[in-house]
């Protein structure tokens, strides 16, 4: 791998770990701060992304439109928002001392109204993030890491470094649920769960065009329609 690339893998990881760990203290719960700082690293990369894709011809490929992306974007996000459904009921349902994972983050989220009375601006910085977060990772992460493992593996690591970023969060999601014990892994869950099935879909498609839909629909749903975790209208 060329030091660049190496250095923009490493600071991928790093710069999204320290902002998504602070995004997710208690004291930002429910801010425009939390939004702001979950953001911030994965817009400043997908600018120095961008840049880098163009210069290597890549960035049309990835960002050009074709008929059915809209379809199966959509898809996409309802078949991995059955599976985070399944995995919620399954490995974290109501009354088990997992719960406590959802309950911290959605807690951190804020109050389901005033989502709701911010929607626009809600949609806008999950479309804006789920663009950035698939340039980055889907994009050039993995092409970086193609350069060293192929492409048939650099999905799969872009995958697993992903989640290694918000490991972080282990512990600043702790915090905001009271607890001295475990760590609240579900925003790294969260990411490798996603990494793979986003990475999965752009490797099956060549484009990122259909994951950047999937993973925008799936995070309004989870946000704003369908939580995972309690009722959205109390």
């Amino acid at each position: 791998m060329r030091p660049t690339s190496a250095g923009f893998v490493v600071l991928a990881v790093v710069a999204v770990g320290a902002c998504a760990y602070f995004a997710f203290l208690p004291g930002h719960a429910g801010t425009v701060s939390l939004w702001t700082l979950a953001a911030a690293a994965n817009v400043v990369l997908a600018a120095l992304a961008v840049a880098w894709a163009r210069r290597e011809d890549l960035l049309r490929d990835w960002l050009t439109p074709t008929w059915g992306d809209f379809t199966r974007g959509v898809i996409g996000a309802a078949v991995f928002y059955g599976l985070a459904w399944a995995f919620v009921r399954l490995g974290a349902p109501p009354g088990s001392p997992r719960e406590i994972w959802l309950v911290s983050l959605y807690g951190q989220l804020g109050d389901p109204r005033a989502l709701q009375a911010n929607a626009p601006l809600v949609a806008a910085t999950i479309a804006v993030t789920s663009l950035a977060e698939e340039i980055v990772w889907r994009g050039a992460v993995t092409q970086m890491l193609a350069e060293q493992v192929g492409s048939r593996l650099a999905w799969i690591w872009a995958a697993l470094l992903y989640a290694l970023a918000y490991v972080p969060t282990a512990w600043s999601l702790r915090a905001g649920d009271g607890s001295s014990g475990s760590l609240d892994p579900v925003l790294v869950l969260a990411g490798l769960a996603g990494g793979l099935f986003w990475g999965a879909m752009a490797r099956r498609y060549g484009r990122l065009v259909p994951s950047i839909l999937a993973h925008a629909l799936f995070d309004w749903t989870v946000v704003m329609m369908f939580p995972l975790w309690g009722r959205f209208h109390p």
